[in-house]
Order: structure tokens, then C-alpha cells, then sequence
């Protein structure tokens, strides 16, 4: 076990009242913050080999719907599945980060591995089949940000490696919608785009664990300003060993497909 990576003593993630402690606050809040989780060696680590490679990401500019998906032409362009935002940010992706990063060690870590699937109620969890997006760092500069957005997948876990001067801040709406039953949030999604809110906002520093379930909640980053890099570390675990993303996503995402 890695456990220099992790703060033990704080989070002891092997022992069922801490682990059934986490699973029913993600359960109850849609998020789940471990505070100093990962120790500040392995943060100054991770945050120096994403400052190494920062000239390596893939920037895009990308105008979309809440939805991710493509528009609907038979709906106006005011109806809220139509109506643009904007994500810009760059991608550091998987097969650009070293053999040896202790990012590599902290996503295979067995115990580690175990307390998230017990958190997400998943019995396995697998990487993704192709190369680019299993361990990736999001990376925004000043006026960068990510626009008002549902994750395609359920939930997602997150290490921040470096705060911005100001802006980069996490807001959200949990249970805007409730995509099992096909909901699409319509209401609460004209509402955020119209009047900004009311949302929640998640302040988290270096060094935390985050466990959010995106899907469901609509959530933005607002923009960054100043000189200081925001980075993020996005540990991707799937339900199937097959998992990949499609051809045309991984071309939007990092500017390639191998």
C-alpha cells in the first residue's frame, strides 16, 4: 500500500464506520470532501510535473449545450437544451505523464481502489481502454474557465493541485435533474442560465479528495484570474474494462485519438 501518499491517520479508508461514514454523505450530499487527504509531498510532486508539462495540453475553446450534446434543430434556440455556453481549458493527457508519477501509484493503489468502489457502490472499477484519458490534469490560465454543464458519467473524483489567484470557483445545482428517470431540468436549467442561481459553491484547497456526482448536478468553474494556474487532477474509473470514450470526444478533448 501507498499509504505515503495518503493521510491514514486522518481518512482511515480501510475501516468499515469511515468508509460506510463517506458512502452515505456522497449518498445524501452528491459530493464527498476528504480534507488533506493526500499528503503535501505527493501535491508539490503532482503540482511541479503538471507545471512541467502545462506547454503540452491540448487548449480549446468549445461552445456547447448544459447537455454535451449536439443541438436540437426542431427547438428554438432559446429552449434551454439549445442555449450555448462556454468551456475553455487545456488537457494534460494520460500518456504524457511518467511511468513513475505518484499519480500512477495513487490510481492503482489496491485499498485505494477499494474505499471508492465501496464509496460509489461498484464492485470493479477499470480504466479506460485507450491511452489518453484514465489519469488526466485540467489546466485553466486566466479567463479560462468551464461553462454551466452535466458529466456524462456518474460521478467523478478529483485532486486539486494548485489554486488560482481568484475565480476558478466550483459552483453548483444539485438535483437539477434526474437523467435515470430522463429528466432533463429544463426549469432549473433556464433558471441558472437566466438568473445565476441560487447554487452552491464547494471550496476545496490542495490536497483534497472530491468525489462529486455530476451527472445530475449542473456545475460550472467560473473563471480564473490572475497569473497562478488552476490545475486538476482527474482520476477516471470506469464500470466495464472496455470503457473508452468515442473518436470524435477524444479529437474535442485532447486534439487526437491515439
Amino acid at each position: 500500500m501507498t499509504s505515503r501518499h495518503f493521510d491514514i491517520a486522518r481518512h482511515p479508508i480501510s475501516e468499515a464506520e469511515f468508509r460506510n461514514r463517506c458512502r452515505d454523505e456522497l449518498e445524501t450530499e452528491g459530493v464527498l470532501v476528504l480534507r488533506g487527504f493526500f499528503t503535501d509531498e505527493v501535491i508539490q510532486h503532482a503540482a511541479a510535473e503538471s507545471a512541467a508539462l502545462e506547454s503540452a495540453a491540448f487548449y480549446s475553446d468549445a461552445v456547447h449545450n448544459v447537455y454535451l450534446t449536439a443541438i436540437d434543430p426542431e427547438l428554438a434556440d432559446t429552449h434551454p437544451f439549445n442555449r450555448p455556453v462556454v468551456s475553455n481549458k487545456g488537457l494534460i493527457a494520460d500518456d504524457l505523464i511518467v511511468g513513475d508519477s505518484p499519480l500512477r501509484e495513487i490510481y492503482a493503489d489496491p485499498p485505494f481502489r477499494s474505499f471508492l468502489g465501496f464509496v460509489l457502490g461498484l464492485e470493479s472499477l477499470f480504466p479506460y481502454a485507450h491511452k489518453l484519458s484514465t489519469i488526466v490534469i485540467s489546466v485553466a490560465n486566466a479567463e479560462m474557465g468551464l461553462g454551466w454543464h452535466f458529466d456524462t458519467s456518474a460521478s467523478s473524483v478529483t485532486m486539486l493541485l494548485q489554486a488560482p489567484e481568484g475565480g476558478g470557483v466550483f459552483e453548483y445545482v444539485p438535483e437539477a435533474r434526474d437523467a435515470d428517470a430522463g429528466g432533463m431540468g429544463f426549469d432549473n436549467v433556464e433558471r441558472v442560465l437566466d438568473e445565476g442561481g441560487p447554487v452552491c459553491t464547494l471550496d476545496f484547497s490542495p490536497g483534497d479528495l472530491v468525489v462529486f456526482r455530476g451527472r445530475n448536478a449542473l456545475h460550472r468553474v467560473t473563471t480564473v484570474v490572475g497569473s497562478t494556474t488552476r490545475s486538476v487532477v482527474i482520476f477516471a474509473f470506469n464500470e466495464r474494462p472496455d470503457a473508452s470514450m468515442s473518436q470524435a470526444a477524444l479529437r474535442t478533448f485532447f486534439g487526437r485519438t491515439a
